[in-house]
């Protein structure tokens, strides 16, 4: 009995494998302790303030109408100004598409892409990983935290807009330029599948710039080469010249919630849309573990 007893625990309470008695992997670095060390930091603040605050910078900015429409010199952009002024539900549609093509993208990229890299420039990584807490259970939790306030950002954002555009225009149909007129009770329920296909879109840019995150020690670096690199599959999706390739670039589907707006409801553009950035994702993510996993953290 006492040599059995030898062999499953040494002096000092370290078990035979060589962990301490009662260390579990799995009890590391608490998802909400991570997410309360994300939420004290500026940049975090910062970017959550923001997505509250373009809503009513929109809002007070409208305020600021002439009535002289026909200075505007853009009138689709002026009729969807007309729109959005129209009801609230219209006016959080009017906020989501002005954000979706950069501001979102920023805000994503910058939560994924700043969660490993600046730990690895401030020095601290390595003092995580010596807690123990194992490699793929850090970028597991750092990553799980990113993608919760990207949807915070999100949801901040409509909330937001929902909430002052009914305030100051009113609860009226939803309307836009691509359908009748639609109920408000349907209307918000469009409306929360816009956000549910652009929360799913984004995973694209969260996965790119986690895996940027991971290789560089620069944060800087992997929010902007996420964001470029964005860009620059826009800029190739317009070239009709590459012909079917667009297809298979990750921006091809960005603008298909469009179709959740039309009547009746066009869905095949979201499919494809949903199919193609859960794989992009999946690709970027297994290649920031594999990457992070194999990588000699020095910093």
């Amino acid at each position: 009995m006492s040599g059995s007893l030898q062999s499953a625990e040494r002096p000092g309470g370290a078990s035979a494998a060589g962990a301490a008695s009662g260390y579990r992997p799995s009890a590391t670095l608490p998802f909400l302790a991570e997410f309360r060390r994300q939420a004290s930091r500026r940049r975090t603040q910062l970017a959550l303030g923001f997505m509250v605050l373009l809503p009513l910078i929109i809002l007070i900015s409208f305020q600021f109408d002439t009535g002289d429409d026909d200075d505007n010199g853009g009138g689709e952009f002026a009729s969807l100004i007309d729109l959005a002024t129209s009801g609230g539900l219209n006016f959080t549609l009017f906020s989501i598409f002005v954000s979706a093509s950069f501001l979102l993208v920023v805000v994503v990229a910058l939560f994924c892409g700043d969660t490993v890299a600046s730990e690895a420039s401030w020095g601290s990584l390595r003092y995580l990983l010596a807690v123990p807490v194992p490699r793929a259970r850090l970028l597991a939790v750092k990553l799980l935290v990113a993608l919760t306030y990207s949807a915070l950002a999100l949801l901040l954002l409509a909330g937001t807009a929902l909430l002052a555009g009914t305030l100051r225009y009113g609860w009226s149909p939803l309307r836009s330029t691509v359908a009748a007129q639609i109920p408000a009770g349907e209307g918000l329920l469009r409306l929360l599948a816009v956000l549910g296909y652009l929360a799913v879109v984004l995973l694209v840019v969260a996965g790119l710039a986690f895996l940027l995150s991971v290789t560089t020690d620069a944060a800087l670096g992997a929010v902007g080469g996420a964001v470029l690199l964005w860009i620059l599959s826009s800029i190739l999706d317009q070239i009709t010249a590459l012909g079917a390739l667009r297809a298979f670039l990750p921006t091809h589907y960005a603008n298909a919630w469009l179709g959740l707006l039309s009547t009746p409801v066009q869905t095949d553009g979201v499919v494809r849309g949903c199919i193609s950035a859960i794989c992009y994702a999946t690709l970027f993510w297994g290649l920031a573990f594999w990457r992070f996993t194999r990588k000699d953290v020095t910093s």
